[in-house]
């Protein structure tokens, strides 16, 4: 059977264990004292499955969009830099941080 990387790592090690017990490969010689790190690992060389998990990027996401409103509320927070409003700068600092986090998130 073929198994993704996402579906041996929810396994647990004594069901990683009777997998291993079927294959015949060098990488899971001593599959019995292994912990299920190097199981998993072990596994995966063994069976070909790549263990690089590959997310998906939001679709309707603009780059450009997300940019230029961090621009905007880096002016925003300017102002209430100037004008000491404390409340004010916090909930702008979030919004730029939730942002930025967004944009990480997608483009990496």
């Amino acid at each position: 059977m073929a198994y993704t990387y996402d579906e041996l790592k929810g396994k647990t090690v004594a069901e990683l264990r009777e997998i291993a017990k079927d294959v015949d490969n060098e990488a899971v010689k001593g599959y019995s004292q292994l912990n299920k790190e190097h199981l998993l690992a072990a596994l995966c060389k063994a069976l070909k499955v790549d263990t690089h998990g590959h997310h998906k990027a939001k679709v309707n996401i603009d780059k450009l969009n997300l940019k230029s409103k961090i621009k905007e509320l880096k002016k925003v927070r300017d102002e209430a830099i100037a004008a000491k409003d404390h409340t004010k700068l916090e909930r702008i600092r979030r919004q730029i941080h939730n942002v930025k986090h967004e944009l990480r998130k997608v483009f990496g």
